[in-house]
């Protein structure tokens, strides 16, 4: 199959088919929705039929990049967009790498991909040139290995591939997606919608360029972004420590999830952190393509059982969801339970809310010796967790429940599991106990894929900062929703460029808005990014109604709204039910929705999503 040069399109590969054709941009899709995440959520909302099964055919997997992926505009990413079958919601995840810029590469927007694959297949995009290819060769393997075999096959150590393993294999409800090694679109389960299209992995191989449409004022625009990041003491700290140098921060203020989410500190934290990744096996820096910030940390452990075992840096929320929720204090263990995740293809966050999960209801009794094939579930044990992590990527005894996630195993267990099932709308809750920090919570409460720390992170506003002039109380219900839906509408419309997390700390808005006009050759200024964020965002609340969601699925566990920290100094704080819904009316109000969570017609009609109706079904289907 040959396709056409050009720039600005998408590729939709049908899988059923076997066929490939080009989808022209629209004028009007890109200047709504810009790309990334913003095309993301417009053609899933078009394209997906109402209620459809996330694992049938018809669901859609989207490798999306965005107008800077690909250019030299530092730290830019990818995202994989779907119908999540572990939430039901909509689903974006992201990653880092080369494989998102080797989509821009091969000429292309973005990845569709709708259908099954008869048998067990992969992609090999080379520029304009698509085949589907058998898998039975790589079909089984791990990430790792898989990775290894797919350059052996095409006699190429160059290739940028994105890849499942024997999780997404067996559609694990959190399986992930390993775009190259140690970078993953990690939550929501891409990697079981990967699977349940028999699709193993893509493999691209590009050569073409993306040219800016002002060089001179693009290089400009990228010459003040590298100088604001060099600037900045935020990525100072994540170049020097990585993001486990939050695991003091977090143990400190009571936010570091501890057996399942029962307490907020951890008394072995030390272990986890920064220092001791340095200690044990850090070596060098490592960074995804155009990144000068390099977070990651590479090295080999060397000493103890797990001697010569090579990790990335375990970052924060491995770190805490395998680590500390799970009660193992030495970062050796820690790392060999993450890379295990890695090879098995399973979201190491999910994985740890769902390891923790089981442990308590085995402590409780509901869960039984007879289940685990004679194994008692600890916490602090690596046995426990190697155990589940195994069983769960086979589907093999217990592993067959909790490949559900914690809400699905709850409800086959019964009322008393569902009251320590710590999720949200089904996406297992990240690692920020919010109960001292409220507004942390609403932005959990109301993030679209379910519980996530990325779509707003208040909490560094109500440890000490100002909003608008004046200090945030951390405690304070009032006035928090404004800082939420502030912070989502902004973190979505730069997950449309797609940027890095961890830039964002030292890009200011007005650059992005400058190397965003130059990139597209129009104007582009603050008010307009927070619009398209707001657009987003809203589009995306528009595909979740469609499906479901309502009013009462912005929620928080019973852990945080019933169970109070139970010691240090936040001891008896948490999140009541009434405080959140009084910061639930709140939000609607700031956000322009009803008080069931709809957006009114004065919102749609503001943000120009009356006028879009089906725009993107046009492009496909007429061909």
């Amino acid at each position: 199959m040959k396709i056409s040069e050009s720039m600005k399109k998408l590729l939709y590969i049908d899988l059923d088919k076997k066929e490939a054709s080009e989808l022209a941009i629209d004028a009007r899709l890109e200047e709504s929705f810009i790309g990334g995440k913003g095309y993301g959520t417009r053609i899933l909302y078009d394209l997906l039929p109402e209620g459809c099964d996330p694992l049938s055919p018809q669901n859609l997997l989207m490798f999306m990049a965005g107008p800077l992926t690909g250019t030299i505009a530092p730290a830019m990413r990818g995202c994989v967009v779907t119908k999540s079958p572990l939430t039901g919601t909509f689903n974006d995840s992201y990653f880092g790498g080369h494989f998102a810029q080797e989509i821009r590469y091969c000429g292309y927007g973005g990845i569709i991909i709708a259908g099954r694959a008869e048998e067990p297949s992969y992609i090999w995009l080379e520029n304009d040139s698509v085949e589907i290819r058998s898998a039975k060769e790589i079909w089984g393997l791990d990430t790792f290995d898989t990775v290894e075999k797919l350059r052996q096959i095409h006699d190429d150590d160059t290739i940028k591939t994105a890849c499942i393993g024997p999780a997404g294999e067996k559609m694990v409800s959190y399986a992930l997606i390993n775009c190259e090694y140690n970078r993953h679109a990690g939550r929501g389960g891409t990697g079981a919608v990967m699977g349940s299209k028999n699709l193993k992995a893509l493999v691209l191989r590009g050569s073409q360029v993306v040219t800016p449409a002002d060089p001179v004022a693009f290089g400009s625009a990228v010459d003040q972004a590298y100088l604001e990041l060099a600037q900045s003491d935020d990525i100072k700290n994540f170049n020097s420590e990585g993001t486990a140098a939050s695991i003091d921060f977090a143990n400190e203020e009571q936010l570091l999830p501890t057996h399942n989410y029962f307490d907020g500190a951890f008394a072995d934290a030390s272990g986890l952190n920064s220092v001791a990744q340095r200690q044990q096996f850090w070596l060098r820096n490592v960074a995804c393509a155009g990144c000068p910030i390099a977070c990651g940390k590479i090295g080999t452990i060397r000493r103890g059982r797990r001697k010569g075992l090579i990790s990335d840096v375990v970052e924060y929320e491995t770190a805490a969801m395998i680590g500390s929720n799970l009660g193992l204090g030495d970062v050796r263990e820690v790392a060999y339970l993450v890379k295990k995740c890695d090879a098995l293809g399973l979201d190491g966050m999910s994985a740890g809310g769902v390891a923790g999960f089981a442990i308590e209801a085995f402590q409780k009794g509901l869960i039984s010796i007879e289940d685990t094939g004679g194994l008692e579930l600890k916490f602090g044990d690596t046995a426990t967790v190697d155990y589940i992590l195994d069983s769960v990527a086979s589907r093999t005894g217990l592993g067959d429940l909790l490949a559900r996630g914690v809400r699905g195993a709850a409800r086959e267990l019964g009322k008393e599991a569902e009251d320590f099932a710590v999720h949200i709308k089904g996406l297992e809750s990240p690692a920020w106990g919010p109960r001292s920090v409220p507004g942390m919570g609403l932005a959990l409460a109301t993030a679209d894929r379910g519980g996530c720390h990325q779509r707003a992170f208040p909490i560094l506003y109500e440890l000490g900062g100002e909003w608008e002039g004046k200090v945030v109380e951390r405690n304070a219900i009032a006035g928090k929703a404004k800082i939420v839906a502030h912070l989502q509408n902004y973190l979505a419309s730069l997950d449309t460029l797609v940027k890095c997390d961890f830039a964002q700390y030292g890009i200011s808005a007005e650059t992005y808005c400058r190397m965003l006009g130059a990139a597209l050759g129009r104007p582009f200024n603050t008010a307009m990014l927070m619009e398209l964020g707001d657009r987003v965002w809203n589009q995306g609340r528009l595909f979740n109604l469609r499906e479901g969601i309502t009013r009462a699925d912005d929620n928080l566990p019973r852990r945080f709204t019933e169970e109070p920290l139970p010691e240090g100094p936040h001891q008896g704080e948490k999140i009541s039910k009434d405080q959140l819904e009084l910061m639930l009316d709140e939000y609607y109000s700031a956000r322009g929705w009803d008080l069931e969570g709809r957006p009114t017609e004065e919102t749609l009609d503001r943000l120009g999503l009356h006028d879009m109706t089906a725009l993107v079904k046009v492009l496909i289907f007429n061909q």
